[in-house]
């Protein structure tokens, strides 16, 4: 019963996905490894039967539920830890886990939090933009003759190592953290805040935003901790307006 009450708080966001069958792939693949949540982000009507006729009969619950979202920001709001996938490495992408690391964390993590696997488009995958949102990023390791994997496999693989690590990791006390939604608030104050002390770069400022957002990252924040940092710019924002004054 506990591992099931953990993989209801691990869901698959598949963000713009090309083909109506990949859908219904990664449905079937999620469900294989008890992980029922999916939410797909796309302004695109795809093709019901697609989706079904790849998902099969007995994902069809997961395929009844899956939840339609036209923007990658509000399908992630309610989750606390984005875990972000990539192919591609580089200072832009950040660092990135192994499968089974991410799998540890997220696994601990998903006991007092909701976690999204993030998945981007077939043919090009998350951007630098969309990595934005994630905790953590993870990357496949595969051939280097041929790395790119077929959508559903790699949620296969991702699920699958959720599923091992759920069996492994011993209980222990797990904070609850702040959502997305939150996290995004914060951001947005303290870059405003930033911006009026002229640290950020008016040309550039997603530079130092981007490293920012991987400090805060790395110390999982909860809701209070955010407005404590909220009521610091705040703070900080009144002091700068009354002094000029």
């Amino acid at each position: 019963m506990r591992l099931a009450a953990t993989r209801d708080h691990i869901a698959v966001v598949l963000n713009r996905p090309k083909y109506a069958g990949n859908i219904g792939s990664a449905a079937r693949c999620a469900k294989n490894m008890g992980i029922e949540r999916l939410i797909v982000v796309s302004d695109r009507d795809y093709r019901q039967e697609e989706i079904r006729q790849m998902s099969t009969h007995l994902a069809a619950d997961v395929v009844d539920s899956i939840v339609y979202c036209r923007d990658l920001g509000e399908a992630l709001s309610g989750f606390s830890y984005v875990v972000g996938t990539t192919a591609r490495l580089g200072l832009a992408r950040g660092p990135v886990v192994s499968p089974r690391e991410m799998a540890e964390q997220a696994v601990e993590i998903s006991r007092e939090n909701d976690v999204a696997l993030l998945f981007g488009p077939e043919d090009t995958g998350l951007t630098n933009e969309d990595l934005q949102y994630c905790q953590t990023v993870v990357s496949i390791p595969t051939s280097e003759r041929f790395r790119s994997l077929n959508l559903s496999h790699a949620v296969m693989i991702l699920c699958y190592e959720i599923s091992v690590a759920q069996t492994g990791i011993p209980e222990r006390f797990t904070p609850k953290m702040a959502s997305s939604r939150e996290l995004e608030g914060m951001y947005g104050h303290i870059g405003a805040l930033l911006q009026e002390i002229g640290f950020l770069n008016p040309e550039n400022p997603e530079y130092w935003m981007m490293h920012i957002r991987r400090l805060f990252s790395r110390i999982r924040l909860s809701a209070k901790e955010v407005r404590i940092v909220r009521g610091i710019c705040r703070q900080l924002s009144w002091y700068l307006h009354h002094k000029k004054e």
